[in-house]
């Protein structure tokens, strides 16, 4: 039985899981490692790959923490820099060509700040979201039940708020509290008078939108192809969900003959 395992379950990994599950007709045992909803794989949270090694024919895959585990076939679809920071045999498997490539991929940095509130609580506001254009700090505003259109008696309101490219390249390795305080300020000039949130979370993203595309690489890059080991994403394409859908079909024609 092939052991398949896709590192990164956005929706590229998520889309390669799930048709690959729907598509092979043998045994198949696929494990996605990252944080993601059910795609028809053995999700598993919290495993952040270290790296990767050529042995006996199968890729041994060692993590932050437990034992190395074996797979026939590996995808990888985190983002472009953290491939590269993969130790072990893949330093030596990635041609010079194709580490200038994948370094020459370029990614926008954002934080996003998500304020949850009480049931019962009012956002008076006549939107659901709002693009922002006249602030150096916020770039976009949601109400998020109101836009998923979830809005219930029972369940409080919150907002998502996405800062501007720049503002996050300028603090993007300033504390959380840090950054959390000065949206919460420039938030105030937009949404004066907001209630008290129950609980906040501020994310950074490090890896937002891709601005630079891999090179030559249709969709995906193999970088080995018995044992098969290949990169796909939007680093390979476009940060859009279009982007996402075309790399999980190329990753799938690229490893549909070695299941």
């Amino acid at each position: 039985m092939a052991q398949v395992l896709i590192v990164g379950a956005g929706m590229t990994g998520s889309l390669c899981a799930a048709l690959l599950r729907r598509q092979t007709s043998g045994p198949l045992y696929l494990a996605v490692w990252d944080k993601a909803d059910d795609s028809g794989a053995e999700v598993y949270f919290r495993h952040r790959v270290t790296q990767i090694n050529l042995r006996d024919d199968k890729w041994e895959v060692s993590k932050q923490t437990g034992s190395p585990e074996q797979f026939d076939l590996i995808v990888l679809t985190m983002p472009v820099p953290e491939i590269l920071q993969l130790q072990g045999d893949i330093t030596t498997l990635i041609s010079e060509c194709q580490r200038q490539q994948l370094e020459a991929v370029s990614y926008s940095s954002r934080y996003a700040l998500g304020l949850f509130y009480e049931a019962g609580t009012k956002i008076d506001v006549p939107w659901a979201g709002q693009y922002i254009t006249s602030n150096p700090c916020i770039r976009f505003v949601s109400i998020d039940n109101k836009k998923r259109n979830i809005e219930s008696s029972e369940i409080g309101p919150s907002l998502v708020i996405h800062t501007t490219v720049p503002f996050g390249v300028t603090y993007l390795e300033h504390s959380i509290e840090d950054v959390q305080e000065l949206v919460f300020q420039q938030l105030e000039n937009i949404l004066p008078g907001l209630p008290q949130p129950i609980a906040t979370k501020c994310q950074k993203w490090r890896h937002s939108q891709v601005t630079n595309a891999a090179a030559n690489c249709p969709g995906q890059m193999t970088l080995h192809h018995k044992p098969f080991l290949a990169c796909g994403g939007d680093g390979f394409t476009q940060s859009n969900f279009d982007g996402c859908i075309t790399s999980a079909l190329c990753v799938l024609e690229a490893l549909k003959n070695y299941i």
